[in-house]
């Protein structure tokens, strides 16, 4: 059987490569842990899983293809996940197999050791993954799945640290790019990020118990408290004494990821201090001021262009309107349909009021512009419903870069931006305008009033500067050209 994400006939956006979500110290934590994914779905729709411990009965894991709300809502599957702790884990896969995925990459992983059993979710990329897993593969070790992630697992094996957080940050200590992790051991929760903090990763109290999670959105479902994030570099160990915080790794400058406010964190998470729904709102203001235009409607493209569509809208005082409808419910109703099913494209998921955009000037605020194909079919679905003119406003900067640091991204040269400029993709989508918003511009709607700084950046930024803060290593081996300097 095929596997499609939650939009399986949109392949022009970039997709988040995972959530993870852990909990310790409650009653049914597989409930909790299964609660928390189906919040975090939208970070990974592929496949999901969860391992949990119970003292009278040990381990116990349960993995499968699709969307929690398909699998891990069932009773006589989560009956088999007793404890009270466990880790869970969505996917959708950045490393590792593409398209039809082995369940056995699919995560959290699960290592024996001298001193008992660990679990592992991993959300991010590891970019010296493959020279690690050449050098443990020469010295025996033997690989179950073909993700980055399982190289930590095989690392920690190797230290002759005597507890499982010691032999973690040896391992960690030795991989490069991003991790946020939740880990767990038959008695302790354990989160982890790396020193540039890429990936974002909250921790929570609910009652006596503790939690772990990708996004703040995911604490709120479950009615926990948001204490505070992990910070970069920093490693949480918690048990039934409490929590213990140690920072193992060389300090660094953190450079968290700058599109998790653009589009992959849900508009309803808290990341830095600061709500993604009104930064969302943000860059719609700066996108107004930065470029303007005469028109009568301003359209999100849904659902993650509205909140920038309401601030371009509220600063332009051109009227907001909801002329794309998105349809709620496609999710997998098509799981091998027919060529012509599939040739409506993006039809089968967006439709366009028509009696709100005939013979209107229309602004379409979307988030991003990858390979542009979504937005030629969208631009042809407004003409065809008789718009007199249509203007393109994206949320963020051109994606000229391939991300390797947890995003699955199209290769450099499958990048519409990489090749072409604002006015030849201007052409090529077939609009009357399109405009980006500036990295100063984002920047500032992010909440750094003097935009980016040059000569030391303050988010990850790779995918519109080409900037990578972490070198590519396995890319670059490949071939991959870094950025020139200038």
């Amino acid at each position: 059987m095929r596997h499609f994400s939650s939009h399986p006939f949109d392949d022009d956006k970039l997709k988040e490569e995972c959530g993870v979500f852990g909990v310790v110290g409650v009653t049914d934590a597989a409930n909790f842990v299964a609660l928390g994914m189906h919040a975090l779905q939208h970070r990974g729709q592929e496949a999901g899983g969860i391992i949990t411990y119970a003292p009278e009965g040990g381990f116990s894991s349960a993995h499968r293809f699709g969307l929690v709300r398909d699998n891990f809502t069932r009773a006589s599957l989560m009956e088999t996940l007793p404890g009270t702790i466990g880790i869970g884990h969505v996917r959708y896969s950045t490393a590792g197999s593409k398209g039809a995925t082995a369940i056995r990459d699919v995560q959290p992983f699960f290592g024996e050791f001298a001193m008992g059993g660990a679990a592992i979710a991993h959300n991010g990329n590891i970019t010296n993954a493959e020279a690690i897993r050449r050098e443990l593969i020469e010295r025996g070790s033997i690989f179950q799945s073909s993700s980055d992630s399982e190289c930590i697992i095989h690392l920690m094996a190797r230290s002759i640290q005597k507890n499982i957080p010691e032999r973690m940050k040896d391992a960690l200590r030795r991989v490069e790019g991003a991790f946020s992790i939740v880990a767990m051991t038959r008695t302790k929760l354990i989160g982890v990020r790396d020193p540039l903090g890429v990936r974002p990763l909250m921790l929570g109290r609910l009652g006596d118990g503790w939690v772990l999670s990708s996004e703040t959105c995911a604490l709120d479902i479950i009615g926990a408290e948001f204490l505070r994030e992990i910070e970069p570099g920093e490693m949480v160990v918690i048990d039934a004494k409490g929590i213990e915080s140690f920072h193992p790794f060389e300090p660094k400058k953190p450079r968290f990821c700058l599109f998790e406010h653009v589009y992959f964190s849900r508009p309803d998470s808290i990341l830095g201090g600061r709500s993604v729904y009104e930064t969302r709102h943000q860059i719609g203001v700066e996108l107004a001021i930065e470029a303007p235009v005469e028109a009568d409607l301003v359209c999100p493209v849904p659902d993650s262009g509205t909140p920038a569509a309401i601030g371009y809208s509220q600063q332009s005082g051109i009227p907001f309107a909801m002329g794309i409808v998105r349809n709620q419910y496609m999710g997998r109703t098509f799981i091998e349909p027919s060529e012509q099913i599939r040739n409506m494209g993006v039809r089968l998921k967006l439709n366009v009021n028509r009696a709100l955009i005939a013979g209107k000037r229309v602004v379409l605020v979307d988030d991003s512009v990858v390979r542009g194909t979504t937005s030629m079919k969208i631009k042809e679905m407004i003409l065809d419903a008789g718009a007199a003119e249509v203007h393109f406003r994206i949320a963020s900067p051109p994606t000229m870069w391939p991300c390797f640091y947890g995003v699955d991204t199209p290769e450099k040269e499958k990048l519409l931006a990489s090749r072409m400029t604002e006015d030849e993709m201007c052409a090529f989508i077939g609009v009357d305008s399109l405009k980006f918003i500036s990295l100063g511009g984002l920047y500032r709607a992010a909440g750094e009033a003097g935009g980016r700084n040059d000569a030391s950046p303050q988010y990850c930024d790779a995918c519109f500067s080409g900037d990578y803060p972490v070198a590519p290593t396995d890319m670059i081996v490949k071939g991959f050209a870094l950025k020139a300097a200038e």
